[in-house]
């Protein structure tokens, strides 16, 4: 079953850089920003990576760990992680169970090409585990401040 707003998101372990593995039981009490992009080292995905990296100390003054999440391996998140110098992780969904469980997965087309794909999406998950805000069918520009100040609003809450 999807995720639904003010519904806990179901507990998941995911495989993600610096050797990690990540679960929401493990990020209880932390704000958790998951946002999920189509590929690596693309134009959109490069710039939306360097927005949470710039602002990160600032998602981390709001008590909000942040990941990023794509259907590449694991070896080309640490290649993109290192290039752009991310400070946070991301998190490797090659069997899609991520991307179904947030409902990601669009129907896409790309010069007159139809295929299944992600849709760039941003969910905000509180401290308790519980989905606040989604943001589908992102455009990149501006959207790391708005996913910001959602988080900032919500640990003063």
């Amino acid at each position: 079953m999807a995720v639904a707003i003010d519904q806990p998101v179901a507990d998941f372990e995911a495989p993600a850089t610096s050797g990690q593995s990540v679960s929401l039981a493990g990020l209880k009490g932390k704000q958790v920003v998951i946002y999920f992009y189509p590929k690596d080292s693309t134009p959109g995905c490069t710039t939306q990576g360097q927005g949470f990296r710039d602002q990160l100390d600032a998602f981390k003054a709001a008590n909000t760990e942040v990941f990023g999440v794509s259907r590449d391996s694991l070896k080309s998140h640490e290649n993109f992680k290192a290039k752009q110098e991310f400070t946070f992780e991301l998190i490797s969904d090659k069997e899609e169970a991520l991307c179904q469980l947030f409902d990601v997965i669009k129907l896409k087309k790309l010069y007159g090409k139809e295929y299944m794909g992600v849709d760039r999406s941003t969910f905000l998950i509180d401290k308790n585990g519980v989905l606040r805000q989604e943001w589908r069918g992102v455009k990149v520009p501006g959207h790391v401040d708005a996913v910001l100040a959602a988080a900032q609003a919500l640990n003063k809450a």
